[in-house]
């Protein structure tokens, strides 16, 4: 699996980032796993939503155009929810739940993989 690091502008948020691009990939997510290290996030895309059914804990989510503009941040999100992202959503960065400053990223931010 593809990995990067997230970041806005020149700042790192995130220092691993898995990404999951094929869908095998993007259907396992992170099923099965008992936690993410608080510098490890998952990128699903294409994703216009996701589930945390059968998840054992919270995760934050943003939601990202095809040009990596956040559309949408959702803030911890609890086992077996079903969450969409706004129109033009194309991806979605799942990490470990309130671990991203809350100022890090916002809706209409261009983030980016590297």
């Amino acid at each position: 699996m593809k990995t990067g690091a997230l970041k806005n502008g020149e700042r790192t948020l995130i220092g691993r980032v898995w990404v999951a691009d094929r869908f095998w990939l993007r259907m396992k997510g992170l099923l099965g796993r008992n936690a993410l290290d608080p510098d490890q996030a998952l990128f699903l895309a294409p994703c216009g939503s996701v589930h945390t059914f059968f998840m054992r804990f919270p995760l934050d989510l943003l939601f990202v155009t095809r040009q990596m503009r956040v559309t949408r941040v959702v803030w911890h999100v609890p086992p077996f929810r079903l969450v969409f992202g706004e129109a033009g959503s194309w991806g979605v960065l799942e990490m470990r739940a309130g671990w991203l400053h809350r100022d890090a990223v916002r809706v209409g931010d261009e983030i980016g993989l590297a």
